[in-house]
């Protein structure tokens, strides 16, 4: 038996909510490194933690990812698979995991040197992909999510060591300030809140429909939100919202009755491949958090 031990950079899902300081770096690669992301921009991105880019997909190109979400969507397979997310009221397909090995559209869009070259400037490596979904937020009472950190999630559940992960939110639909959009609190990623309270078994079954285990208290959220703030993001299909995997975030419920559907992508270093769960009994299905790591080309 191993008695090797490990050092846990971000300690959570403890007896009580802990803030730990960012030890990691938000912008990996060197001053000055070539890339698709304007210096100014990665400046931006480094104090805030998300870059808003207001048309990644060209008009003459959204309708081939809209086209293919709504295929998806719509066929009974893919609904019946297990990476799928249905509505609980609804019955609608709500998110459908792993569309990048689904799909050859989306798999282009992630090999898009577009998508992977930001994501490698940022992360200052090769990258693979943890994870990617479809989410589609129908009009007229779908859910959102609530506040939370995806690192808090995958260092725990997924055994990812370091901050060295960012995602992509690409716009399908057009997304207003009143039908259930991104919200981040700008500069909350150099702050890690290890969240309280132990982590069940297959949490992720009830984790992708209603965040709990890994949820901050409101005592901490108050505090987070005073000292940060919250921005709304808003855009056209096509425009995109790449933010850092500690950036605290959520999203509301629609009510209105346009859709807000997006496609998901998050790229890892392939220099910060996961090791077992830090906080959880057993790891994640690999839908959710890969355990392939090969680098997108």
């Amino acid at each position: 038996m191993s008695t090797e031990t490990r050092t846990d950079l971000y300690p959570t899902r403890g007896v009580s909510e802990v803030a730990t300081p960012r030890v990691d770096p938000v912008v990996w690669s060197p001053p000055g490194a070539r890339g698709p992301i304007p210096q100014s921009d990665l400046a931006g991105f480094e104090r805030d933690g998300f870059l808003a880019i207001e048309e990644l997909i060209g008009p003459d190109e959204i309708g081939t990812y809209q086209a293919e979400l709504n295929r998806l969507i719509t066929d009974p397979a893919v609904k019946a698979d297990e990476r799928s997310v249905v509505e609980p009221t609804s019955q609608d397909v709500r998110s459908v995991f792993e569309v990048h090995r689904i799909s050859e559209v989306f798999a282009k869009l992630v090999r898009d040197e577009r998508v992977v070259g930001r994501a490698r400037q940022i992360l200052g490596s090769d990258v693979y992909v943890h994870q990617s979904r479809i989410n589609v937020k129908p009009g007229f009472g779908a859910s959102g999510f609530y506040w939370h950190s995806d690192f808090e999630t995958w260092h725990a559940e997924d055994g990812l060591p370091n901050m060295r992960t960012v995602s992509v939110s690409i716009a399908l639909t057009e997304n207003y300030d009143t039908n259930g959009g991104l919200m981040i609190m700008p500069g909350s990623h150099r702050t890690f809140l290890g969240c309280a309270g132990e982590t069940p078994r297959d949490n992720y079954k009830k984790s992708l429909q209603m965040q709990d285990a890994g949820t901050p208290s409101d005592e901490a959220l108050t505090k987070f939100a005073d000292l940060h703030g919250i921005r709304l993001f808003t855009g056209s299909a096509g425009s995109a919202t790449w933010f850092d995997c500690n950036a605290m975030h959520g999203s509301g419920d629609n009510i209105t009755p346009y859709p807000r559907s997006n496609v998901f992508i998050v790229f890892n270093s392939v220099e910060n491949t996961a090791v077992e769960p830090f906080a959880a009994p057993v790891r994640r299905p690999e839908f959710i958090g890969a355990r392939d790591f090969t680098p997108v080309r």
